[in-house]
């Protein structure tokens, strides 16, 4: 986040109240009731989740033991037994929603489909059946790496239903990316499609998926399943690949929901850390469920008359926690949408919001920067009146784009619920009540009910209001990460250990500097470690950097975060050569598309600046604060007197 950015959120004081006519009718209807709804939850955190699990959710077995806290670990509702699909699906068809719209989908080049609740339930269960028949049982992992269209949504219900954790792979991974997840995973079987559509242009997903599996690259996948999209010329590989609508229009549409034990392993995300290898979240059955149901329902006032778009794609958190489970166990109307803004079709997202009369609109704000640079004209030309609730996602929103989305997007009557919270999370954190708070325009505000959040120094303890600290939570929720999949101690140092307990009490590590005002709203400032936020995705320098030196003309890399109005940040690197090696535009050109090539477009510097050499200490450790600095066009600030080679820095500064 630029200096200028934090200097106009530090000044912010405007105060936007939830109209009355939203309020009168919402879940939460007014601070005061959110207040209480907090202070009892903090009172008796255990008895609060509780009764809404009791309440909220449908479950086989009862459960024991409401939280078994063992730091860092926890288990939540221990011994019930349930089955996320049934929350999500099942359940509904006992009622008026067995024929009401689940999931509303929009396909890029304008073919669209509605799936009713009913039409849904029998498509998870023929695709169950269809994993089963492929050899997966309860425990397998299955990969997915797929493009927006239904049938993503579909696989991982599918998954759910019988037990097998599924592991999404954002398809605009690499092949690299997607075998080194593969592998993590040890996945049994790959859902697929030949390709999907994106900015005009297909993408060719089974290519990628045929390049990850060559040579034995992920031995443990035994079966790719292929869903049709682009319909262009693919390999299928005799008796490893199957085409999906041949096998689904065999199967069954009877598949009961398996048992699952609330502390069941649901999905591994896969998250860019501190270090080369991403992190493998692993996410349980119950807990999850419980939280993401409740924040979606309560942070926007989800109705069952509502249309609710999030923008996201499955491949993300956001996609699972937001597009598909907690809409869906809310018995909500879903819309997922293919496409993006692009060059043919600039407006495509507010003609989706007129098409489909939608109520609630949930983007990023990179998305809302690019709206503004398009300008009014395309909202404008649109009907946006039946927006009732706008949402933001991914990164902190400067005040000035907060304001044009409110203005012109909502028409100055939508609630804007920014929210902050992480893959390790599993759902909103900080967040506004949609019909109950007040906001703040770039603030998350306050703490969802059972969220203990605060600011605190290095020595974890809380800073005064309006002072700059780490962003923690004091006690555990429903929906956090259980660990780093296959790497416990991993997760122990990367959340825990950085900051000493507090009178016993373990300290979640978030990673984002934030600050508290005198009103309890929290503002997020942004990473602390070296994780770049490149359009709301989390990439980590370490990652990148192993990508470039993985090129053999490049000897060493070092890689930052450089403030950008439309992506918040954008990578910065900073490269050496083998002596052998001449810098030159084209070299840069080879660079940024090796970087495409292990990682994915996603990860394509923005810059490389080739440098004779990187500014260390003494101990050989990169001094990557000034490296920011002139990333960044800033004065140089901090200590450099652990400098090994002072001129080296004042060389770099001759080239900026």
């Amino acid at each position: 986040m630029s200096q200028s950015t934090i200097e106009s959120i530090l000044q912010e004081q405007r105060l936007f109240s939830p109209p009355p006519e939203l309020a009168e009718q919402a879940h939460i209807k007014s601070f005061a009731e959110y207040e209480q709804l907090y202070a009892k939850a903090k009172a008796d955190p255990a008895a609060f989740w509780a009764e809404l699990a009791e309440q909220e959710l449908d479950w086989f077995e009862p459960w024991h033991t409401v939280l078994d806290w063992q730091p860092p670990f926890a288990k939540w509702f221990v011994g019930g037994k349930l089955n996320i699909t049934y929350n999500c699906l099942d359940r509904h068809l006992k009622t008026w929603r067995r024929n009401k719209a689940a999931l509303i989908w929009e396909g890029e080049p304008g073919d669209s489909r509605t799936l009713t609740y009913a039409q849904l339930h029998r498509e998870v269960c023929q695709a169950a059946n269809v994993l089963k028949q492929l050899g997966v049982t309860k425990g397998d992992r299955v990969g997915i790496y797929m493009p927006m269209v239904p049938e993503a949504a579909i696989a991982m219900l599918a998954c759910a239903r019988i037990g097998a954790p599924h592991t999404v792979v954002f398809g605009g991974f690499s092949a690299e990316a997607l075998k080194d997840r593969l592998n993590d995973a040890q996945a049994k079987l790959v859902i697929t499609a030949d390709g999907g559509f994106r900015k005009d242009k297909t993408i060719p997903l089974k290519a990628a998926v045929d390049q990850a599996l060559t040579n034995d690259g992920a031995p443990s996948v035994q079966n790719v399943l292929v869903v049709q999209r682009t319909k262009e010329a693919i390999s299928m590989q005799t008796g490893r690949d199957h085409w999906w609508h041949d096998l689904l229009a065999e199967a069954s549409a009877d598949c009961p929901p398996e048992p699952m034990d609330s502390e069941d392993m649901l999905f591994i995300l896969y998250t860019s850390g501190t270090t080369g290898r991403p992190k493998g979240v692993v996410h349980t059955t119950a807990g999850y469920n419980l939280y993401t149901h409740m924040t979606c329902k309560w942070a926007f006032d989800l109705k069952d008359t509502d249309v609710y778009w999030c923008t996201a794609d499955v491949g993300w958190i956001t996609g699972h926690s937001y597009i598909v489970y907690g809409p869906l166990s809310n018995g909500a109307t879903s819309l997922m949408y293919e496409g993006v803004p692009r060059p043919s079709n600039p407006g495509c997202f507010w003609d989706v919001v007129e098409k489909y009369g939608v109520n609630i609109f949930y983007t990023a704000p990179t998305a809302i920067r690019a709206f503004i640079k398009l300008g009014n004209e395309y909202p404008q030309a649109r009907d946006l009146s039946s927006l009732r609730i706008l949402g933001t996602v991914g990164e902190p929103i400067n005040p000035e784009a907060w304001i044009w989305y409110q203005q012109v997007i909502g028409g100055s009557k939508c609630p804007i619920v920014d929210t902050w919270w992480q893959t390790e999370t599993g759902g909103f954190m900080i967040t506004p009540l949609a019909g109950a708070t007040p906001t703040k325009p770039g603030s998350a505000t306050r703490p969802f009910p059972g969220i203990l959040a605060d600011v605190v120094d290095l020595e974890g303890n809380p800073v005064a209001d309006n002072e700059g600290g780490y962003l923690v939570i004091r006690h555990p929720w429903p929906s956090m990460m259980r660990t780093v999949y296959g790497d416990d101690e991993r997760f122990r140092h990367t959340y825990w250990e950085h900051l000493p307990p507090r009178n016993g009490q373990y300290i979640y590590f978030a990673g984002d500097g934030a600050r508290r005002d005198q009103d309890g709203y929290f503002w997020i400032m942004g990473r602390v470690d070296d994780v770049i936020n490149v359009s709301g995705h989390r990439l980590g320098t370490m990652e990148i950097e192993s990508a470039l030196v993985s090129h053999p003309a490049v000897a060493e890399a070092a890689v930052v975060g450089r403030p950008d109005d439309l992506k918040g940040e954008d990578i910065f690197a900073f490269v050496t050569l083998e002596n052998t090696q001449s810098p030159s535009e084209d070299l840069k050109a080879e660079l940024k598309q090796h970087v495409v090539n292990e990682i994915g477009v996603i990860a394509r510097p923005g810059e490389i600046r080739f440098a004779e050499a990187l500014p260390k200490t003494r101990s050989g450790k990169i001094i990557r604060r000034f490296l920011r600095n002139l990333a960044s066009g800033e004065e140089l600030v901090g200590d450099a007197s652990t400098m090994e080679d002072q001129s080296v820095l004042e060389k770099l500064r001759q080239g900026f």
